[in-house]
Parts: C-alpha cells; structure tokens; sequence
C-alpha cells in the first residue's frame, strides 16, 4: 500500500513520514505550498520510497489527480495548516470553490470534513492523524516531577469549563488563565500567539500594579467530538519555550486526545523551568 501524506507545517509531517516508512510504506506527500518545510524534499532525495509533489492550498483537483496517479487510496493529514491560510490567502480551483459555497459555517472542522468527503467519494479514504504515533500520545496524570498547585489546580477546573465551550464553537482550543480569570482565548492565531498574547497583557497589568495572580496556566482541549483525522491537538518543545517566555507556570492537556513531540526534550525543558504538565482524563 502506498500513503498519502497531506503535509502541513511544523514536525509532524516529518514524524508521521518516519513512522510511516519504517512500517514498510511508500509515501506519496503532497506538500503544501504555503505551510510545508522544504526539508522534506531531502527526505525524499534520501529514500526512494517517498515521492513529494508541491501544491497550493486551492488545489483540491490536483490532490486528488496526484493521489491517483500514485495510487494512494488511504491517505493522512498531518501538520498544521494555520487558520487565517485556510480562510484568506487560497486561491481555490473549481472543485474547491464549489465546495466552499456549500458550506453552512466557514470553520475549519466544516471545511476539513467537507475536503475529507470528497476524497472519499474519489477513493482516497481519509484516516486518524495518529494512526501511526499512537506511543506519543498523553497518558493520563502528571507529566513531569512537580504535579500542579491547588492555585494552578483551581485555573485548570475554571480553564477546562471555558476551553471546552469556546472548542465546541471551533474556535479555539487553548484558554489561558489566571487566578480563575480567563487571560486569552485561542482563535486564528494558534496556541502559541496566544500564550504569547496573555503574556504581553499580564506583564500590562503588572505595570499598572494589579491584584491579578501573575503565574499563568495554559489548558488546552480537544474538540467535543473531536475528528481525530485533523486538527488534533499538538504540544511541542516551543510551546513549552513560550509558556516560559510568558510567565506561566502550568500546562493542562487531555489524555490520549493530545500529541506530545520531542516527549523528553519538552518535559526536562518543563521541569528545569518549573513548570507542571498534566494530562487530565476526557470527563475530568
């Protein structure tokens, strides 16, 4: 079988490629234009068994003229594909322009879903981002040597409430909290500009003498029905590096919905720094 690999920016693409080939798969990726390293061209110049083709956003005809002629009947999304892309700088081609106007909502759980229906119905099933990365999954419970505070506790009971509403919206998936007042809410920009974001007005605060907790905790969700197709939710080393920049002290995650990369670099990176990781269960 061959894999069809739609390659958004970031790791992931190039985890999921490595796990993929060392099943013993060929790798058809569709690297997108807009968002995809150039790194993985040396990929494929080093191994025969992955061919990589460039296309725009737009291009939903030529993906599915691409898979086909590779053969690809199964294929993944992985990476991210940043929302404001998504929804201002394509130029979309016919097919994708159709599927545009019909949809009911412009958020990108309608969107990816709509895409993922029209490669089926041209043979190319879509499947779970983490088919192949299950290992790197949260497990539940604490993460690193310092398990959250009873105030760091506090803003993750608050945070998860909010979190969840504003994902059930997709609208974000990330809310940042402190002493149970909501800081920032993710929207287009991503989890790490909105961390950065809450950093930037708490240190506002500061400057004009506060009472508001100064240590941040950044909790992030998985979407209520989360399609585990895309969009899943990723924690990374630079993620960890904002959080540090920002001045929060705390990382809530869901278990077993939320991928961790870089595992040991990103918790040792956490603990010299201070800061609590947990994975707390979907119901939680």
């Amino acid at each position: 079988m061959k894999l069809g690999l739609i390659a958004g920016n970031g790791r992931f693409p190039f985890l999921l490629l490595d796990a993929a080939r060392a099943q013993g798969l060929a790798v058809a990726v569709a690297a997108i234009r807009e968002e995809t390293d150039p790194e993985i061209n040396k990929r494929a110049a080093n191994d025969p068994g992955i061919t990589v083709h460039w296309l725009s956003l737009g291009e939903l005809s030529r993906l599915i003229e691409t898979f086909h002629k590779e053969g690809v009947s199964k294929a993944v999304m992985a990476g991210q594909v940043k929302h404001k892309q998504i929804f201002s700088s394509i130029r979309p081609d016919w097919r994708l322009a159709k599927l545009l106007m019909n949809l009911r909502t412009r958020n990108t759980d309608m969107l990816l879903g709509a895409v993922a229906k029209v490669l089926g119905d041209e043979g190319i099933e879509l499947i779970s981002s983490t088919a192949f990365l299950e290992p790197l999954l949260a497990e539940e419970g604490v993460l690193t040597e310092r398990a959250p505070d009873e105030e760091e506790r506090r803003n993750i009971e608050y945070g998860l409430g909010v979190a969840r509403a504003v994902a059930g919206f997709d609208i974000g998936q990330t809310v940042v909290v402190a002493a149970q007042a909501c800081v920032a809410v993710e929207a287009m920009e991503g989890t790490d500009a909105t961390i950065e974001r809450a950093g930037r007005l708490m240190q506002s605060l500061a400057d004009e003498a506060s009472t508001l907790e100064r240590r941040l905790t950044v909790v992030k969700v998985a979407k209520p029905n989360q399609d585990m197709r895309f969009d899943v939710p990723v924690i990374g080393i630079r993620t960890v590096e904002t959080m540090v920049k920002a001045g929060a002290s705390c990382l809530s995650v869901e278990a077993r919905r939320t991928l961790l990369f870089d595992r040991e670099t990103l918790l040792r990176r956490a603990q010299e720094s201070g800061i609590a990781i947990v994975a707390v269960p979907r119901g939680y």
